[in-house]
């Protein structure tokens, strides 16, 4: 939008870098270009404006397809004005000279005519094509046909337009039909992942019954070492058992052998002793068998009192001795009941 300042009976316009300023008076062309600075009189000045930058303008609109399906089309048209001398004679880029603004509305009368151009374009090659192939297509035919029509019009060209890009997108059908196009993708790419669950299932099953069979055998190996090692302990047990059997015999045949030796030696001791004190005791009876009975009962007398405990005080009596010496007397081998006296000892 220009600048104008407001002076007495002048005005003064000050353009920018981006907008072509043109000034008439009197029909003849003053002034004209971008970045424009000038005075002017209000009352004789007929002033345009037309912007030479680039614009986008965005298009939203509708189409029908062969099988009779609506299309919804987004998409965006970069466009310049390349020459403002044309579009200024063909639309009312005129400014008001108070204040700077436009007269009318250019702008939209572009827009409109680029709109209403690339719809037609879109809409003949869409009802010419079947939703799903379009679809599959994607933008690119529908960005191309826009393209291609906008840079081949005449009318734009001479109104002194340039389209710099087409861009499209997006290029939709209905929300109904589009859900039902995308259940039979949606129930394949579910089949799929329901056949990828299934196969990753029968892998995991498969390797679950390997792992299995693994454990099995492992197992079955273990039983049978466990039975080797059972069966050894068991050889090693009767071995020890038959080995300590045949110790132990040895040994009770060694103690038996060696408690027959001692037998047998205690007997022979015995034997000899007993020969040795029966040759002594008839060796001590023959030589008492000659010896008078007074003298016997003497050593018998003596042999006694070796068995009788100590006696410190012995009282004799002739009551007592008168028997004793009548039998050492008369040698009679009788004797009488009772003593008539009694011994008494002291300690």
């Amino acid at each position: 939008m220009a600048d104008i300042a407001r002076y007495p009976f002048v005005r003064h316009l000050r353009g920018t870098a981006t907008t072509h300023v043109q000034h008439v008076k009197g029909g003849r062309t003053v002034h004209s270009g971008t970045g424009q600075s000038f005075w002017f009189r209000p009352l004789s000045a007929v002033l345009s404006e037309v912007p030479v930058d680039d614009r986008e303008l965005p298009l939203f609109f509708h189409a029908r397809t062969a099988d009779f399906q609506d299309v919804t089309v987004q998409a965006t048209v970069s466009f310049r004005i390349v020459d403002p001398a044309v579009v200024s004679a063909r639309i009312d880029f005129s400014l008001d000279p108070e204040n700077g603004r436009w007269r009318g509305s250019p702008l939209d009368q572009v827009a409109g005519l680029l709109t209403e151009t690339a719809q037609q374009y879109a809409l003949d090659l869409l009802a010419g094509t079947t939703l799903t192939a379009a679809l599959a297509a994607g933008v690119g035919p529908v960005r191309d046909a826009i393209a291609a029509g906008l840079a081949a019009d005449s009318r734009i060209t001479e109104t002194g337009l340039a389209v710099i890009g087409v861009r499209v997108v997006a290029l939709r059908p209905e929300p109904e039909v589009e859900k039902a196009l995308l259940t039979p993708t949606r129930e394949q790419v579910q089949q799929d992942a329901d056949k990828a669950t299934y196969e990753r299932r029968a892998l995991a099953v498969e390797r679950e019954r390997a792992i299995g069979e693994n454990e099995l055998q492992t197992q079955i190996e273990l039983a049978r070492r466990e039975e080797q090692l059972v069966a050894q302990r068991g050889a090693n047990a009767r071995r020890e058992a038959e080995e300590q059997a045949a110790a132990g015999r040895i040994a009770t045949e060694a103690t038996a052998e060696r408690t027959q030796v001692m037998a047998e030696a205690d007997a022979a001791a015995t034997r000899v002793t007993g020969l040795a004190a029966a040759d002594a005791e008839s060796a001590r009876l023959a030589a008492y068998a000659d010896l008078p009975e007074g003298v016997l009962l003497g050593l018998a007398a003596k042999e006694l009192a070796t068995h009788l405990p100590a006696i410190d005080n012995l009282v004799l009596t002739p009551d007592l001795l008168a028997p004793v010496l009548a039998r050492l007397g008369a040698g009679s081998a009788r004797r009488t009941a009772g003593p008539e006296g009694t011994a008494r000892s002291e300690s």
